[in-house]
């Protein structure tokens, strides 16, 4: 599923666009997010592609819901 990235004032947010869902980012597997999961406020675990530790936010990627087929 597409998935923008971008920096809030309060951190980081995943939004997407199909769902017209927008939610924190509270957890990442890794420190540079890029090639792991990240969890939601919502619940919601995505797995992000591997990119470059300094890609500029916004961005938009593909990315793999963990859990159910939603």
């Amino acid at each position: 599923m597409k998935v923008m990235i971008r920096n809030t004032p309060k951190g980081l947010s995943a939004y997407l666009p199909k769902k017209d869902l927008e939610e924190p980012i509270v957890e990442m597997e890794k420190p540079e997010m890029w090639g792991g999961s990240v969890k939601m406020k919502n619940g919601w675990v995505l797995i992000l592609p591997d990119m470059p530790a300094d890609t500029k936010l916004p961005v938009t990627v593909n990315a793999r819901k963990v859990g159910d087929d939603d």
